[in-house]
């Protein structure tokens, strides 16, 4: 009895083709919109993960920061004339032995320059750091090696370049990769050692835009100074980051001289905490959005009411043949009911597949990961059929409590 309905419903959708398309494209546009945000939104977020990630592994990062204008303790060990004091590699070598779960320290150096070889010029960003830089951001070496201890004690004029500085200076050039060849960097040639492995677009802009020294090199022929612009704290796995950030805020509060009242003139940020608000703050965007996109379901589901309404008055002879030649009220009800689950499924279904399609396309436009999610597919697939036992019981229920002798005069 079950599966002759089904096909008597079935017939009736096909019957009115235009009809029924019509009926179900609310249901079509408010599934596809709801998955494509959702998708979007989620690819976003993975984006966002794997841009902070890049910057490195369970990575902290120390700057020097101003001090608020006239908080405690005026310009007591902030420097002469209260400015900020930089750091030294004497505060590197201090964080790594003295705080637990720190697995490596970098300080690191940078200033803004124009690189010169080839016959061509590019302005870039060069940074001197230690051979520990490259663990703790991640870094890999497409071609050549990184600094030996020797040449890193000695300030000597050897670099790496990212994979944009050796496209624009080399890149054009038959027969050149730029490994072995000399690259003038503001006034000094240094001997190119390395080429690193392209990491693209992050957070802080191009991050292959770079040429790397060794720190003694960058203090002695670029900036001049013994300075140490940040330092870069890699946590050994599975630390918790709360406690270290604790300890290392002493430490540095104690090497740089600030009393009880001092305002810390240093801020350590937090690669993986930035990470967590990003994608929660991602996340709730992204339910926000599916969640205005699902109106649109509720309004798909009206127009099957409504639509199937008119069905039952258009149909109400049909109805009272049924019910006169015995037909049970609970086999109209089902009828009409199967109807409108087949209606808001099969416009659930069409617009998973126009979702699919959407997503994929919009994510390669966005440059974001295409982030399948199947759960939220067979929600919306499930809420779409749900759709339409809400909104199809009402006529459903009209047309079984027909009278057959009143349907059966109906004009």
């Amino acid at each position: 009895m079950l599966f002759s309905v089904f096909m008597l419903a079935i017939r009736s959708v096909m019957r009115n083709m235009l009809r029924s398309f019509l009926t179900i494209l609310g249901i079509v546009i408010g599934v596809s919109a709801v998955i494509t945000m959702v998708t979007l939104g989620n690819g976003a977020t993975q984006a966002i993960e794997m841009q902070i990630t890049s910057l490195g592994t369970n990575l902290l990062i120390v700057n020097p920061g101003q001090r608020s204008p006239g908080g405690p303790g005026g310009g007591g060990g902030a420097g002469s004339g209260g400015g900020v004091p930089h750091f030294t590699e004497a505060d590197a070598s201090a964080i790594q032995s003295q705080i637990g779960g720190v697995a490596a320290v970098a300080p690191q150096g940078r200033a803004s320059v124009t690189v010169v070889g080839n016959g061509r010029n590019w302005v870039t960003s060069v940074t001197g750091s230690t051979n520990e830089w490259f663990d703790i951001g991640n870094w890999k070496l497409a071609s050549g090696r990184i600094f030996e201890d020797d040449e890193q004690r000695a300030g000597a004029a050897v670099c790496l370049i990212g994979e944009t500085v050796r496209r624009e200076i080399y890149g054009g050039t038959a027969g050149q990769t730029g490994l072995g060849e000399m690259l003038r960097v503001k006034q000094f040639s240094c001997n190119v050692i390395g080429i690193l492995a392209s990491k693209g677009q992050g957070g802080m802009g191009d991050q292959d835009d770079t040429v790397i020294v060794p720190l003694h090199t960058l203090q002695r022929r670029v900036t001049g100074s013994r300075r140490v612009d940040s330092l870069a704290v890699s946590m050994q796995d599975g630390t918790d980051s709360a406690p270290l950030k604790a300890s290392m805020r002493q430490l540095m509060r104690e090497r740089r001289k600030l009393g009880e009242t001092d305002d810390d003139n240093f801020n350590i940020f937090d690669t993986q905490q930035l990470a967590e608000t990003l994608a929660s703050t991602m996340g709730v965007l992204t339910s926000l959005l599916g969640a205005v996109a699902a109106v649109s379901l509720l309004v798909g589901g009206i127009g099957i009411m409504n639509i199937m309404l008119v069905s039952v008055t258009e149909r109400t002879r049909e109805i009272g043949l049924r019910l006169a030649v015995g037909a049970l009220e609970n086999e109209v009800l089902l009828q009409f009911m199967i109807e409108a689950v087949v209606l808001s499924a099969l416009g659930g279904l069409i617009g998973i597949i126009i979702a699919t399609g959407a997503s994929y396309v919009l994510a390669g436009v966005m440059g974001v990961p295409y982030a399948f999610d199947p759960v939220i597919n067979l929600l919306s697939l499930f809420f779409s059929a749900f759709i339409g036992v809400v909104f199809g019981y009402f006529p459903a229920r009209r047309a079984a409590r027909m009278d057959p002798i009143e349907a059966l005069r109906h004009e």
